[in-house]
């Protein structure tokens, strides 16, 4: 009997992609790393390939992963090679890597790879400062590597004055490396960069394909893709005063799901009642043992509830679970 599971609809994930597509007005390089944001990197890429244009993910292992599914189109790996051993890797996969610095350019040369100019216009996370793009993609090119494009990254996208400067630096970074690589395919937007309106030659789309985004478009409607479910594993009256690890006062029938702080669920508040097991929750109410019962309909409100985002809930769910797809 399945614990925890998991249904998402593929097709949701399909309609999301073709909106935001169409609401960019360019293509669009589909966001699949953390294993699809919990929802499954490889189902989700197959599914999305007729639709989108290039894909994006994390680490080399996870495009490898993807080329032994069967995806056939470019795989860009946003993090840059930290070793020969990596760069080699995502070479033989067929992978396009990101360098973001003169170390990254050297672990690729003479391997004739693909690659994206990572470009720092003030997320900080990787790459080369805007106004050193061009001299970068010089050398990437002296190093025999194919520059197919730029990137960078919104840290701020619903802030209009940070986004701004971003994007000045962005297109100053873009002059820059189109003197020297003018076919390069140059994006700067993510889901919310998409829905705030900013437009490049591509948009790198991950948590809007499942349905999310921190900003609202009201031409652009998110269906989240991805239901929660748990088993009934046990009902019972209470007996004495706990309900979990708190105390807690029941007004009828108890039962437990298979459902705790071990699979990645927040350990106080958002289901049932008092705080979770490791792998167990005590809900109150009416139940069958073995029926399903589903959790957490809102994630953005449980994310919320727990201070953080509703990418990472689907990430430290997603990946615990077993999963469902259908094409609703």
């Amino acid at each position: 009997m399945r614990s925890v599971y998991a249904v998402i609809d593929l097709a949701a994930i399909r309609r999301n992609a073709l909106a935001l597509k169409r609401y960019a007005a360019a293509p669009l390089i589909a966001v699949v790393k953390d294993d699809a944001y919990g929802h499954g990197a490889e189902a989700v890429a197959l599914a999305l390939e007729g639709d989108v244009d290039a894909f994006a993910v994390a680490k080399a292992e996870e495009g490898a992963a993807l080329r032994v599914a069967g995806v056939q189109k470019n795989i860009l790996v946003l993090t840059p090679p930290l070793d020969r051993e990596e760069a080699l890797r995502m070479t033989a996969y067929g992978l396009t890597a990101s360098v973001g610095s003169r170390r990254a350019v050297k672990l690729l040369a003479g391997t004739g790879a693909e690659v994206h100019l990572a470009v720092n216009t003030g997320m900080n996370r990787y790459g080369v400062r805007a106004n050193h793009a061009g001299a970068l993609c010089r050398f990437a090119l002296d190093a025999g590597l194919c520059v197919r494009g730029m990137y960078s990254h919104l840290y701020l996208a619903a802030d209009e004055a940070v986004r701004s400067e971003q994007a000045r630096r962005f297109s100053m970074a873009k002059a820059a490396v189109r003197a020297y690589a003018p076919h390069a395919v140059c994006h700067l937007s993510a889901t919310d960069g998409v829905l705030c309106g900013v437009r490049c030659d591509a948009v790198r789309v991950g948590l809007g394909l499942y349905g999310y985004s921190s900003v609202k478009a009201a031409t652009v409607k998110l269906r989240p893709a991805m239901k929660l479910y748990a088993s009934v594993a046990d009902v019972r009256r209470q007996y004495g005063g706990g309900a979990g690890y708190q105390k807690h006062a029941a007004k009828g029938d108890l039962y437990t799901l298979r459902l705790g702080y071990g699979q990645g669920f927040f350990r106080a508040g958002g289901i049932g009642v008092g705080k979770l097991c490791m792998d167990a929750c005590i809900a109150e109410g009416n139940a069958k043992i073995g029926a399903r019962k589903r959790v957490i309909p809102d994630l953005e409100a449980y994310a919320a509830a727990h201070g953080t985002t509703v990418y990472e809930v689907l990430v430290r769910i997603g990946k615990e679970v077993e999963r469902e797809y259908f094409h609703g």
